[in-house]
This record gives structure tokens, sequence and C-alpha cells, in this order.
């Protein structure tokens, strides 16, 4: 008995059995397995059913009887048969015709739905609030660039809230924050982390110096962008100079990042980066660390338990697999150098 499996065909395969007069049976056609549609095709090419068997590694009694199941449902014989091989019918040529190119959309098709499961293409869309011009997440991204060629990687600046929103609504499917507390309906992970910085002018007389403390800071006008991550900047500038008893002039600017790391640059004030700004190169920038272990900032990625996004799943794979080995940085969870 013929194996039935539901699987809509190209509209070709249809066409295919209306050629061979057929129309009523088409329905019942249709959830023929694709594999008699691939003997039939591997005969015809073979003109042999024993050659058309080794091709597709089955017995030559198997794809005879296929053959025939299939004749006997369509009520038209494909091939003629005689003892140096077989030959297709004029019904059997035009049939061929139109399944060929049917099947291998078809088994594009299936490939192309295996490889999105496997993640081998699709989409990663990745939030973050700080720069990837290096570190941890530069490199995250650059390994899975190079792991999966075929999958392409979106990179969304923004705010926290702004991602978080995001990811609920699947428009975002993983973000990485700074020190991110537990997040109702969303999965964390520790990845890595990262000592702040003073960003300063060249010409600044705490450039000088090898590393900084907040006290040192007191009398220094910081300046933040008045867009994210800026707010957040400024609640860490007010909490962690209030720990040394510091209050600072801190000016909002109508600044992005880059401009605002440009305008300290110049003069305009100072501001804290975490460490991965020191792959960015700006004329007249100068970083110096924070010496207290309280400014080692640890990053989380967060994302939705409900993501079932196949290129989430690799990534997030290799994120943990790089924090637990702290493969991809020399700045680990809980940084031994104080003066990293």
């Amino acid at each position: 008995m013929l194996q039935k499996s539901p699987a809509e065909l190209d509209p070709r395969i249809v066409e295919a059995f209306e050629v061979a007069s057929h129309v009523n049976e088409v329905s019942a056609i249709v959830d023929y397995h694709m594999r008699h549609l691939r003997i039939v095709l591997a005969t015809a090419d073979h003109r042999s059913f024993r050659r058309a068997a080794l091709s597709l590694g089955q017995h030559p009694s198997c794809v005879s009887r296929r053959v025939r199941e299939l004749e006997d449902h369509l009520g038209v014989s494909l091939f003629e048969r005689c003892t140096s091989g077989v030959s297709p019918t004029i019904a059997g040529q035009r049939f061929v015709e139109l399944i060929r190119p049917a099947v291998l959309r078809i088994d594009e098709a299936t490939r192309g739905a295996g490889s999105a499961g496997r993640a081998e293409i699709g989409t990663l869309r990745i939030g973050t609030i700080v720069t990837i011009a290096g570190g941890f997440l530069r490199r995250l991204v650059e390994i899975y660039c190079a792991k999966y060629p075929d999958v392409a990687v979106d990179i969304v600046d923004g705010g926290r809230d702004e991602h978080l929103a995001a990811i609920r609504m699947r428009e975002l499917d993983v973000a990485f924050f700074p020190a991110a507390n537990e997040i109702s309906d969303c999965e964390t992970i520790a990845c890595w982390s990262e000592r702040v910085h003073i960003a300063l002018a060249d010409g600044h007389p705490l450039s000088r110096r090898a590393s900084l403390d907040w006290n040192e800071l007191k009398d220094e006008t910081f300046i933040v962008s008045k867009f994210e991550p800026g707010p957040e900047v400024h609640q860490y500038i007010v909490r962690r100079s209030s720990d040394y008893g510091v209050h600072p002039l801190i000016i909002p600017k109508p600044s992005l990042q880059e401009t605002l790391m440009n305008l300290v640059a110049l003069g305009q004030g100072i501001t804290p980066v975490v460490a991965s700004w020191r792959a960015v190169r700006l004329p007249g920038l100068t970083l110096r660390p924070l010496r207290d272990c309280a400014d080692i900032v640890p990053f989380h990625g967060i994302w939705s338990p409900g993501n079932d996004n196949p290129a989430l799943r690799r990534f997030l794979s290799l994120s943990r697999a790089a924090a637990k080995n702290n493969s991809l940085c020399g700045e680990p969870l809980r940084n031994p150098d104080p003066w990293r």
C-alpha cells in the first residue's frame, strides 16, 4: 500500500497530473510522498530501473514497484519497458518536464527550512547601549558572524526600557545592559564586565594620571547625552560621586554619544564611559580608569524565553560558553586587576 503524506505541491505538479487526464484524482495524487516523484525523475534520467535504484540507494524491484503504483494511480504509462531499459512515453516525458522544477523547488525550500532551524540562515537582532567598537560583545558578534555567515546580524542602539519593550514585542532577540537586575518575563545571563573610565581632553591636568578616584573629580564638569544611555550615565555619576561625598556639576547635552565624546576632546567637560571605548580613536581624547572595584560594571544579556528564533539559541549558546571560559576579552566578571 502506497503511503501518503500531506504536502502542498507546486502548481506545476498539479498541472502534470491534469496532463495525465486525472483531474478528479489530483487531491489524492498531491498526497503522494515526494520520494515517488524523485524515483520517476531518477528513472527518466538513467533510463533504467537498476541504475535509478543504484543512484537512490534502493533495490531495483522497489523502484519498479513505486513507478508502477504511480502509473496505476494516474491511469497512464509513464515509461515503456524493454530489455535494454526504459524510456519515457509522451505523457511520461511531459510529466517529467513539469515535475522536475517543482521537485527541485520543494527540495530547496526543505533545505532552507532546515538551515533556518539550524540557525544557518535568518536574522539576529541585538540591542545595546554601549559601543561595539571593542571588547567582549564586539568579539562575540565577530565569532558568531564567522560561524554563521548567512545569518544577518542587526545591531540596534537604544535605551534599556526601549530595548526591553522591543524584546517583549519580538522586535529584538537579545539586548545587553550593565548590571541588569531580575526582569520579569525575561531571562538573563551574566556575560562580561568592564571597568568604567573617565574620558578627558588630552590637555586636561588629570589626563597625566594613570588612574583616578571620584574625589579627584569633585571640581569637574560632567557632560552627558540627553539621549540614551545618557540618563543612565547621569544616574551613575550621581550615585558613585555621592558615595565619596562629591556632588559635581552635570550638564545634559543634546548630542549622541559619539558627538559627546568629541565635545569632551574639545574641552567641554568630562564623562564616564566603559572600557570598550578604548578601541575608539578620537583626536584629543584620553581615557583614564577609575580605581575603585565598585566601578567594574557587569553586563548581562536579556531575552524573552518565548523567543524561538534558532539564530538566537545559537547566539546564547556561544555567549554562555564565552562567558564561562572568559575567552573573548581580558575582563572577567570579577576582574582581579584593579587597574584594568
